[in-house]
């Protein structure tokens, strides 16, 4: 007899599978509930509180994107987070459900779906919504959160140098390009700092509006204009005390550089429709992919501002400058996501070590990192094989990724900015002008495209 407890709340528009799955799955849980529509399922979760929903993917005959089932698993992790969704796919959408199990899905399930499968996945989703009862604490990120420094003499180079200057209040200036770990090495310094136990701030300086730009950094008081409704504390005053993070500071125009150097040397913002000026005590860290110094030589980039910002520079090597480090990174992300994603997985056989070192590796450890996890959820067997990772066995990027040039090389440093619009171009023309593929297909935020698009007039 099975051990019936539980709740269980199926999501599907197919009359026949809902009315099967109400006469399988009360064999193995307490209480089975079915709904057509995602319509009525906030209503529902409300009033049935379930451990585990199995949420199709498609509920319009005329539009079966899975999108829509995208969008639910997404909303009801934000609505009710400690519910574990199981999606619910045809064979042909099994790309979209690695996707939802990104945005926060515990598994998939594949149509014509095997009872013992269907079960497995349901009971073990059921057994970890309840686990994490009546307390939810949030998961440790493992994947990418902490920094690996690894065996290469560039980052044990790059450790020790930062051994000696996170301890002081000195501006760092992080380049390399991007999926190298800028943030990463950015919190690492913070962590390290005396400043660890205040906030530390990051922002995605190319990402900002103009005319939000010193709202967002400096604050704004009520009625400086149209919807400034009430005070408004900017990023700087957030930071006061401890370290602010200026990501993509390459990408801010001139313009709005000469305000940011004004409040970075006298260490004071007035916030926009303010006459006071506001002391804050902070530590920055600034990082780019870019070359700021071509950019200064071509008055893109405020050389004032650069020297300000430039306190001591620290390079993050491209990963396949560092290849002795990239089967170690590869087990890290395989352990981590193999807890995630409930995977019995214990290794990487040779086949796929030998890939993993012979790629290029164009987005570095963000595109190793994806790749791992992609090969988690999709595998079958105790090791991951070169089947498994599906590199390009000619060693090409596997997708499309940023890589201007972070180097002060002088010979470089034309090809970076016409490099990153081809790219860009490229991009938007490969997802037919699909903004969100096109940041994922460069590895970067949807404010940051759009800011590259505006920035290039495209």
């Amino acid at each position: 007899m099975a051990n019936k407890k539980g709740k269980i709340l199926v999501v599907d528009d197919n009359v026949g599978i809902r009315k099967a799955l109400k006469i399988l799955l009360p064999v193995y849980f307490a209480e089975v509930e079915a709904i057509p529509s995602p319509s009525t399922l906030v209503a529902t979760i409300e009033s049935f509180r379930p451990d585990v929903i199995l949420l199709d993917m498609n509920f319009n005959t005329e539009i079966n994107t899975g999108n829509e089932g995208l969008y639910w698993a997404g909303e009801i992790k934000k609505f009710a987070p400690e519910i574990e969704v199981v999606l619910f796919t045809a064979y042909a959408d099994i790309q979209l459900a690695v996707e939802g199990m990104k945005r926060g899905a515990f598994d998939f399930i594949v149509k014509p779906w095997e009872n013992d499968k269907l079960i497995e996945v349901l009971t073990a989703a059921r057994d970890k919504a309840q686990k994490a009862r009546p307390c939810h604490p949030e998961r440790s990120e493992g994947s990418g959160s902490t920094m690996f420094w690894g065996s290469s003499q560039a980052m044990k180079a790059i450790r020790k140098s930062v051994e000696k200057i996170a301890p002081t209040d000195a501006t760092v200036l992080i380049t390399g390009e991007n999926g190298t770990g800028k943030d990463v090495l950015a919190r690492e310094i913070h962590a390290m700092s005396s400043r660890r136990s205040k906030p530390m701030v990051a922002v995605d300086a190319g990402a900002i509006t103009e005319t939000l730009f010193e709202s967002e950094l400096f604050g704004h008081v009520k009625g400086a204009f149209t919807d400034a409704h009430t005070d408004h504390v900017g990023k700087f005053e957030q930071a006061n005390g401890g370290t602010l993070f200026l990501d993509e500071i390459g990408n801010i125009p001139p313009h709005l550089q000469a305000k940011l150097l004004r409040a970075i040397q006298s260490r004071s913002i007035v916030p926009v429709g303010g006459s006071q000026a506001k002391p804050v005590d902070i530590r920055l860290i600034c990082a780019t992919n870019m070359n700021l110094e071509a950019l200064v030589r071509d008055g893109r980039f405020r050389e004032d501002l650069y020297y300000r910002i430039n306190t001591f520079h620290l390079s993050l090597p491209p990963l396949r400058e560092r290849k002795e480090d990239i089967v170690p990174l590869a087990e890290i992300f395989l352990a981590d996501f193999a807890e995630k994603y409930h995977r019995q997985l214990t290794g990487l056989d040779d086949s796929a070590k030998a890939s993993l070192e012979g790629h290029r590796w164009s987005g570095n450890i963000r595109e190793l990192q994806n790749c791992i996890e992609k090969a988690v959820i999709l595998s079958e067997a105790k090791n991951l094989s070169v089947k498994d990772v599906q590199l390009d066995p000619s060693g090409s990027k596997a997708s499309l990724r940023m890589t201007s040039q972070p180097t002060c090389h002088s010979e470089r440093s034309e090809e970076s900015s016409l490099d990153e619009e081809v790219q860009v171009k490229e991009a938007m023309q490969r997802t037919a002008g699909n903004i969100s593929a096109a940041a994922k297909m460069l590895g970067i935020s949807r404010p940051t495209l759009y800011a590259k698009l505006k920035k290039y007039g495209l």
